[in-house]
């Protein structure tokens, strides 16, 4: 055997049977050992025995059912949009033929035979245009042995839209209290799984943004230090593993590398979570996509673009992305039962009415048991909950981007959580000072010509004590990775970490060092200031816990939630916040790749949730169950996210949990009164009571069940937008 891993990037796929379809029909051909396609990601892993099955045939036979292999992922994504595009005006042509269809159920504008006749025309082409689609689903699924919704769909309508065909154009088929047409019932159908089916498109659409979006993180372009020494500017893809890049001042890291001249505080917090810049001198290694602050430095390429930290993280959201959804496709899968029984029902109602002499009887019997049949209140069951819990979501500040994850937060057993900017605030503020007030004058001048985050931190602290008055300063340097030093009314000024001190001779007062090593030993940050050559304090700096991080940490532990910290802080900092919260479970100094493993293999146990804002947690939260990221945080994180607090309270994802139970509660309710009705107006449908009570549904009656079945299903999902919890 000589095993070959394929991957193809699939278009055309128009729902989860789709890349179902795909899987069963290949698995069943000879030399095809393992089969996995993701409808979320449109791609397709396959594993082949190459001696008996090739890649050109694997192509042949997907392309043969009826969808694309496109070459490369902007082929794909232009194909995606055109389909998305496509069902948009079919949703919108379908949904505005239905309105103008009711309008002329119920109205006398025209003589009663015309108007039905126009509604035919525009029943017609909701039918056949706006529903082709599911003609051409059903196909498929029927070839690949799947019955599923969409051959309910196709069924039940067909019954509907026919029946009313021949009432209008050979009503002498049918007794005069028969001569109903239900082209309304069936153009609504259409209009709403349409709209169910665009709202999931449009969900797809957007979970690919942020790839795109993280793609364009790292520069295109870099500073080639050329053999001469004179600089070249190239595509970033092009650097080899040796050669020499310039970074200046503000600019981003085109590759992953190493120090080999100068130094620079390098914004990480993309790859880390850390809140401050990063001092990197000499031998430091520096990824790709973070941001030089200050300072000018060369690196030696250390890899090549493909093998970076960051494609690695691009790598690890496709891989997150294309996971098997966990939700049962309930419906779904009750339609392979339910479409089979159905056929056979109606089959066998009309054989043995037709036995019984009554040929009429067994037309009208056998239609009307396919029209109650039609899945209006189905396919209605799980949309109009989600769409009502969505609205409710949206009212207590969250924004349910995928839906399908209200059925597992319930399930949720770890809830882990990212640091800065999660639990913390994600700014750096001054907590306390030793530093007497009469010198924030002077200090706050000098920091004001800095745009560090620590130098903006102390500004606004001083700001808010006191009005500053700008002084004359004079040889200001900002030193990476130290501090800053100016010269104010003929006296050096210097603010930043002891090595900037001791690098001009200052020692630490005792009075002062006391208070210093108090709050480097709390973990807070610490900034020395000095003038004259002598010490004046320090201010001491922290990123303050959110004020409701301490309640959600304490309900979902009442829950029997295990919450965990998971941060690219240091250890001492991350086990300080841990310890605030009583979070016993606590990862520090991890990655974006090493947060990724730590979700699967908690994976391993139960369902997880991450909460977390960063383009470092982006991998963690696509891969994660549920993954929950804040409205503060970065674009990507919010594109990776299935769900976002509009209203940056930590609060809201217990009321995520809360809303999901009760969502699933009215889904399962609104599923068993769709399928209740179906079960008592089948049999009604066929005649099994009419020997015995003379009782039978004709068409019309099967076509007001179905209405009532849909407007139960509705009422009870509207429950959802006003019920307290």
């Amino acid at each position: 055997m000589s095993k070959e891993k394929i991957n193809l990037n699939i278009s055309g796929m128009t729902c989860v049977n789709c890349s179902n379809g795909i899987e069963n029909f290949l698995k069943r051909q000879d030399g095809v050992i393992d089969t996995k396609v993701s409808f979320a990601s449109s791609e397709g892993e396959f594993t082949i025995d190459s001696k008996l099955y090739s890649k050109d045939k694997l192509v042949a036979n997907i392309e043969k059912l009826g969808y694309k292999v496109e070459d490369d992922f902007e082929k794909l994504e232009q194909e995606q949009i055109r389909s998305f595009q496509k069902l948009k005006q079919l949703f919108i042509t379908s949904m505005s033929l239905t309105i103008v269809i009711f309008a002329l159920m119920f109205s006398n504008i025209f003589e009663d035979e015309l108007n039905k006749k126009i509604i035919f025309i525009f029943a017609t082409i909701v039918q056949f245009y706006c529903g082709g689609r599911f003609y051409n689903l059903a196909y498929k699924a029927l070839s690949n042995k799947n019955f599923d919704m969409n051959v309910l769909v196709a069924l039940g309508t067909s019954a509907a839209y026919f029946y009313s065909v021949f009432v209008l154009f050979a009503p002498w088929l049918f007794p005069e209290n028969l001569r109903f047409v239900y082209f309304d019932g069936a153009a609504v159908i259409i209009s709403f799984i349409l709209l169910g089916r665009y709202l999931e498109e449009r969900s797809k659409q957007k979970a690919s943004d942020f790839l795109k979006k993280l793609m364009n993180l790292a520069p295109q372009e870099a500073n080639l230090i050329q053999e001469d020494g004179n600089i070249k500017t190239v595509l970033a893809n092009s650097l080899e593993v040796g050669n020499k890049v310039l970074i200046k001042s503000g600019e981003k890291i085109p590759i992953d590398g190493k120090i080999i001249e100068g130094k620079a505080d390098i914004d990480t917090s993309m790859i880390t979570g850390e809140s401050m810049p990063v001092f990197k001198e000499l031998d430091d290694e520096v990824l790709s996509g973070t941001l030089n602050t200050n300072g000018v430095i060369k690196i030696e390429v250390l890899t090549k673009s493909k093998d970076t930290t960051l494609s690695k993280i691009i790598q690890l959201l496709k891989s997150a992305q294309s996971k098997q959804i966990p939700i049962s496709r309930f419906a779904d899968k009750v339609a392979n039962i339910f479409v089979p029984s159905v056929i056979a029902i109606a089959t066998l109602t009309f054989v043995v009415w037709s036995l019984l002499g009554d040929m009429q009887t067994a037309i009208l019997a056998s239609i009307s048991v396919l029209i109650i049949s039609c899945p209006c209140a189905l396919g209605l069951a799980t949309p109009i909950a989600i769409v009502s819990s969505v609205s409710r979501g949206a009212k207590e500040g969250l924004l349910i981007k995928n839906p399908e994850v209200l059925e597992i937060i319930k399930d949720i057993k770890y809830a882990v959580f990212d640091k800065t900017g999660t639990l913390t605030k994600g700014e750096i503020s001054v907590e306390t000072t030793d530093i007497d007030e009469k010198y924030f004058n002077t200090i706050a001048s000098v920091e004001k010509l800095s745009e560090h985050p620590i130098s903006k931190a102390i500004v606004s602290y001083i700001e808010n004590k006191e009005a500053v008055e700008n002084i004359e300063i004079e040889d200001v340097e900002i030193i990476a990775g130290k501090g800053i030093k100016a010269k104010v009314e003929g006296k050096l000024v210097l603010l930043g970490n002891e090595k900037l001190l001791s690098e001009h001779n200052i020692s630490i007062l005792d009075k002062h060092k006391k208070f210093y090593e108090e709050q480097l030993n709390k973990s807070n940050g610490a900034i020395l200031a000095s003038i004259d050559k002598e010490t004046i304090g320090s201010f001491s700096l922290v990123d303050k816990l959110k004020d409701d991080a301490k309640e959600l940490i304490a309900n979902i532990k009442k829950r029997g939630i295990t919450p965990i910290l998971l941060t690219g802080d240091n250890k001492i900092t991350a086990s300080k916040i841990a310890s605030k919260l009583d979070i016993k479970e606590v990862y520090s100094e991890v990655i974006p790749t090493q947060k990724y493993d730590v979700i699967l293999k908690l994976q391993e146990k139960a369902k997880v949730m991450f909460v977390g804002d960063g383009i470092n947690d982006a991998p963690s939260i696509k891969q994660a169950d549920i993954g929950v990221t804040l409205n503060s945080g970065s674009d990507i994180s919010k594109d990776a996210g299935d769900i976002i607090l509009v209203n940056n309270e930590l609060s809201s994802v217990e009321k995520s949990i809360k809303l999901s139970v009760e969502s699933i509660k009215i889904i399962k309710q609104n599923l068993f009164w769709a399928f209740a009705y179906n079960s008592l107006g089948i049999p009604l449908a066929a005649g099994v009571l009419y020997p015995t009570f003379g009782l039978m549904l004709s068409p019309m009656y099967a076509g007001i069940a179905m209405s009532f079945s849909s407007v139960a299903v509705v009422l009870n999902s509207l429950r959802l937008k006003v019920k307290k919890f």
